[in-house]
């Protein structure tokens, strides 16, 4: 197998400037629910960081307004730096992917408290997908063999670990094709469409972002393989928060106003959005799972 990292012109900056939502001056004040005067909210990199900024500061406003403290947003460069920075103090909050909440559970201790709720008030989810184009003679995942198939990132749910997984057990091994790592979910598709791989990973949000953007014509592509739903991002606190902070943390999540998570659960596939749900670790077992099957450690992210 020989895996390499393709670039492209319009991939992301590797870290977003930071956004600051305002609150109230008494906010600048220490409090059990204002640690350090601030709360710094991390967020996985899994759309363009200039798309996520102006998403986010929605939501960090309105949760400044409820907690009385400034809410700092960062969009971290990749997966394995927001593990890091939690485990390292830096982050009060964070947003993993699923499969990097599971190491970000083993590494840093983060505790889920709210993912994103339907319309109805259900848990939203979403799915892996390997697409080709439609004129293409690959028909299924045996095809595979000796094609470059373009992945997300390292450490990716849908863009890394469940592709593989699906090639695993289809018998193909990973030497028997060429696995390139295009930087994230965006650049996958893009190296699709600009015809550089022959197949290319595409969870349903990716592809909800861009065929509403014009960037993507579904018709011209086809599935050939699609993952079971995997529940939606988990909005984790640091295991280490006083417990106060930590309730009303989720207490502020569980009540936002879904107008004001409504752009932000758009590029993660969720329309109409309804209000944040509560969730747990169990929840996210199926991941659990997922990473002692195929022995994936930290390192793999």
């Amino acid at each position: 197998m020989k895996r390499v990292h393709i670039a492209l012109a319009s991939a992301a900056v590797l870290l977003a400037p930071v956004v600051l939502a305002g609150c109230s001056p008494a906010a600048s004040a220490e409090s059990a629910t204002c640690p350090n005067g601030q709360i710094t909210f991390g967020i996985e990199p899994f759309e363009d960081p200039k798309k996520l900024e102006p998403a986010y500061k929605t939501v960090a406003e309105s949760l400044s307004k409820t907690l009385d403290c400034p809410v700092e947003v960062q969009v971290l460069e990749d997966y394995s730096a927001e593990v890091l920075a939690m485990q390292n103090g830096k982050l009060d909050i964070g947003q993993f992917g699923p499969l990097g909440y599971v190491f970000a559970s083993e590494r840093a201790g983060a505790e889920p408290l709210a993912s994103f709720g339907t319309a109805e008030g259900e848990l939203s989810s979403y799915t892996g997908g390997i697409w080709v184009p439609k004129e293409s003679g690959i028909t299924t995942l045996e095809d595979l063999r000796g094609k470059d198939l373009a992945l997300g990132s390292v450490g990716s749910t849908s863009g890394d670990a469940l592709p593989r997984y699906a090639l695993a057990q289809a018998g193909i091994a990973e030497s028997e094709l060429n696995l390139n790592y295009a930087g994230g979910h965006p650049e996958a598709l893009l190296a699709l469409t600009n015809k550089t791989v022959d197949a290319a990973q595409i969870n349903s949000q990716t592809m909800g972002t861009a065929i509403k953007e014009g960037t993507f014509k579904k018709e011209d592509f086809r599935q050939i393989w699609e993952s079971d739903p995997i529940p939606n991002d988990p909005i984790t606190v640091a295991e280490s928060a006083d417990p106060e902070f930590k309730k009303a943390v989720k207490d502020a999540l569980l009540n936002l106003p879904a107008k004001d998570i409504e752009e932000v659960a758009g590029y993660l596939g969720v329309e109409p959005a309804g209000q944040l749900i509560e969730v747990d670790k169990s929840t996210y077992q199926p991941l659990f799972d997922l990473a002692k099957t195929m022995n994936l450690t930290e390192e793999d992210v």
